[in-house]
Formats: C-alpha cells, sequence, structure tokens
C-alpha cells in the first residue's frame, strides 16, 4: 500500500482485531474457570441440601402427601425446583417450579442434579445451565440478568456481539481522524511539489498545533528563506552583470589604443588598464563575499574580539580619529574588520577629510559609530543606501564605487545578531553610521 493514510488505517484496525480476539480468549478463559467454581460450588451444595432433605422429609413409609407437601415446602425454602422419585423410578412428588418447568418444555434444557438417599429415594435438583441469563432470583445466585449489549443470546454469542461492535466503533471512528492527518500531509507534499517545481511563493497551511502543522511552519520558514536568497542572487547577478560592463568596456579600449597610441600616452592608457582591472578585482570580490554571506557557508567564527584595537588598525589606514572604551564582541574578525573597513572608505570617499570612530555601549550593545563631514545622505535615501548596487544620484559619476559597501557591512552586521543605520550629526554637517554588535552573555 503506498497511501500511508491505508498504512495507518489498517495498523489500527489490524490492533483493533488483535485486542478483540485476545480480549475474547481472556474473557472466554475467565468464564471457563468462573463456571466450573460455580459447578464445584453447586455440587458441593446440592450434596449438602441432599443430606439435609434426606433428614427433614418423612420416610418412604409416609404417605406421597405429606412427602408431597414437605417437599414443596423445602423447595420454596430453597428456591430451587425439586422433584423426588422413589425406589422404583417413580415419581413420589414435584415442586411447583419443577412442574411449571415441566409444562413449559424446559427439562430438556435445563440441568437436573440426582442426589441419591439411603433409602433408595433419588431427589432431583432443576437448574438451568451456568451463565448470564434465567430469571433473577432462581438459585443461589448463579442466575444473573442478561447484560445490555446482548439481551436474550448465550454467553459466547453475547461476547462476539460486543467485541464486533467495540471493533466497528473504532474502525468507524479512527477513519476520518486518520484520513484529516494524511490529508494535511498531502496538502504539505503538493505544496513541496509546487516549490520544488519553481513557484517560489508557494506556502502551506499552518492550522493546528501537531506536528503536522510544525513542519508546516517549518516549511514555510524554510520556503521563505529561500526565495529571498534566491531573489537576492538574482538581483545581485543582475546588477552584477550590469557593473561589469562599464570597466570592461574601458578595458576594451584602452587594450585597442595602447598599441596605437604614441609612446607619451602609452603609460596614461596602462594606468588606465590597471585601474580597470582593480575596479573588476574589486567588484568579484564583493560579489563573492555577498553571496557566500547570504548562503552562511565558512562564517560561522564566534571569537572574542576587541573592538578599540581592530578600530584602531583600521582607522590608521584612512588617518581617522579613534576614541572610545576597549570592549569585546564574539564574531568573525575578518568580516567585523571588513564591515568597518567599508564604513571608513565610504566616509572618506563622500565625507571628507575629518572622519572619526568611536567605539561605547549602550545597554545590551555594543556601538562603532564612524562620524564624517561630509554633505550628508537625505533623509528618504538612508535606508536605501544598505540596498546592494544603490548609490546616491551624481554620486557615482563623481565618487566611483560599485555600491555594494553598506549592503556588506548590513549582511555582516546581521550575520553576527545586529545593525547598522544611518543619522544625520547633531554638531553639523556631516552623517553618522552606526553598527550595533550585541554584547556577549
Amino acid at each position: 500500500m503506498r497511501s500511508l493514510y491505508l498504512r495507518i488505517y489498517v495498523t489500527v484496525v489490524a490492533t483493533l482485531a488483535l485486542f478483540a480476539l485476545v480480549s475474547g480468549w481472556l474473557l472466554h478463559h475467565h468464564l471457563e474457570a468462573d463456571r466450573a467454581r460455580i459447578e464445584r460450588t453447586l455440587n458441593e451444595r446440592v450434596a449438602a441440601w441432599g443430606d439435609l432433605l434426606q433428614h427433614s422429609l418423612p420416610p418412604p413409609s409416609a404417605q406421597r402427601a405429606d412427602q408431597a407437601a414437605a417437599l414443596r415446602d423445602w423447595s420454596m425454602r430453597l428456591r430451587l425446583p425439586l422433584a423426588l422419585l422413589g425406589a422404583d423410578g417413580t415419581r413420589i412428588a414435584a415442586s411447583e417450579s419443577y412442574q411449571r418447568r415441566e409444562e413449559d418444555g424446559e427439562l430438556a434444557t435445563s440441568r437436573q442434579l440426582a442426589v441419591k438417599f439411603a433409602d433408595g429415594r433419588t431427589l432431583q435438583v432443576l437448574q438451568r445451565p451456568i451463565g448470564f441469563h434465567g430469571p433473577a432470583g432462581e438459585g443461589p445466585g448463579h442466575h444473573l440478568p442478561p447484560p445490555w449489549w446482548s439481551p436474550g443470546l448465550p454467553d459466547g454469542l453475547g461476547l462476539v456481539a460486543l467485541l464486533v461492535m467495540l471493533f466497528g466503533a473504532v474502525a468507524v471512528g479512527s477513519w476520518p481522524v486518520v484520513r484529516r492527518i494524511t490529508r494535511r500531509l498531502e496538502a504539505l507534499k503538493r505544496g513541496v511539489d509546487a516549490f520544488g517545481a519553481g513557484d517560489l511563493q508557494r506556502r502551506v497551511a499552518e492550522d493546528g498545533q501537531d506536528e503536522v502543522a510544525a513542519l508546516g511552519a517549518s516549511f514555510n520558514q524554510a520556503a521563505s528563506r529561500i526565495e529571498a536568497l534566491l531573489r537576492s542572487h538574482q538581483s545581485l547577478l543582475a546588477n552584477a552583470s550590469h557593473e561589469l560592463r562599464s570597466p570592461l568596456a574601458r578595458l576594451k579600449m584602452a587594450v585597442s589604443m595602447i598599441e596605437e597610441a604614441p609612446a607619451a600616452e602609452r603609460e596614461s592608457l596602462r594606468r588606465e588598464i590597471f585601474t580597470n582591472i582593480g575596479e573588476l578585482d574589486a567588484l568579484v570580490e564583493e560579489v563573492l563575499l555577498a553571496s557566500r554571506l547570504d548562503s552562511g557557508v565558512g562564517y560561522d567564527r564566534r571569537d572574542p574580539v576587541e573592538l578599540l584595537a581592530l578600530a584602531a588598525e583600521v582607522a590608521a589606514r584612512f588617518e581617522a580619529r579613534v576614541e572610545g572604551e576597549n570592549l569585546v564582541v564574539q564574531g568573525d574578525e575578518r568580516l567585523l574588520r571588513r564591515a568597518l573597513r567599508n564604513l571608513l572608505e565610504n566616509a572618506r570617499r563622500y565625507g571628507g577629510d575629518e572622519v572619526d570612530v568611536r567605539v561605547t555601549r549602550h545597554a545590551t550593545q555594543v556601538e562603532i559609530v564612524v562620524s564624517d563631514r561630509g554633505p550628508g545622505v537625505p533623509e528618504a535615501y538612508r535606508e536605501r543606501i544598505f540596498e546592494p548596487f544603490f548609490r546616491l544620484p551624481g554620486h557615482a559619476e563623481r565618487e566611483g564605487g560599485i555600491g555594494l559597501g553598506l549592503a556588506l557591512v548590513r549582511q555582516i552586521a546581521a550575520r553576527h545578531g545586529g545593525s547598522v543605520r544611518c543619522d544625520a550629526r547633531t554638531d553639523g554637517a556631516g552623517s553618522r553610521f552606526t553598527l550595533a554588535l550585541p554584547v556577549p552573555a
């Protein structure tokens, strides 16, 4: 069976059937043991009643009417159908209950116990088969009223009826439960197949609070992450291919001109070629780093990093001032160094010569603040400048750059559980970039 719901349902039904068979066997065994015990008890009681009646009934020489009256009296006392036979086998007397059974034709289906007296007479005690059935009150407690689930049925058929009712109830009741669970799994499978076929926006239902709902939620989270990752890579490749065209075109033109250019211009063309090669190399490096940060491969290190020492080392290359506290965070030193370098390159490119770096702590975060004295970033663009390949209007022509530096800073900050933001300086013109990182526990 390939369908999961059929396998689950058949397993439930087979387990129930096995339970019913074992329960029936155990109950039958128990009833047989009770039947044997009651048989022994009755035989002992009948023997005792025989001894009692043998000494209580009138002797064989007494009138039959006297023997019959005494027998009926003891039948009412013992609440048993009784009959007394003579030594020659002829009936001397019988109780009213015995005669009533005889008239109803129940002697053939009833059990008769015979007690032989010493004087040759025989006492017959009539009883029904031991079990659940029979009029309440007849006999010494071995006739019980029939149960509600098998009125009027023999013991074995009543048990079978009970087990069949139990089997049918569970089989019918378990079907919708099993089918509901497997139907949700089938919906999850269809969602996974559709997502695998290219429908990146496909999601599955998360109704319920069981394992199937948790599986659906996990799939939706993974699908959202994969969709965002693929969209990011598509955008990255599209923008990278666009950015590659300009340096490649300039490089192609410079190479084609260098052979025919005068000697005085060849050095300038060589510098142009090396500049374009450096720009291509930087672009490829930035694209590869952004792609690796998106995939999360190879950047899981968490080492103690002294931020003030790191800031002083990186800022020395850009002649920036550094101040603050010697704070330590857990992270990848290479990535944090790259983030700080990108912030300083951005500040130096767009913010002029006056660049400051400050390391401080606020509550549960450590902040690295890079400030410049440039024209500042308009409020409408303070969030967009962290998007890949976005550059402020007019700045690309004047300052260059490929628009991935600040996007990498945001990726590195997110990789460390932090964030980055851009604000205007409160003490004059310029911008302030704040890299916030969590404090180690």
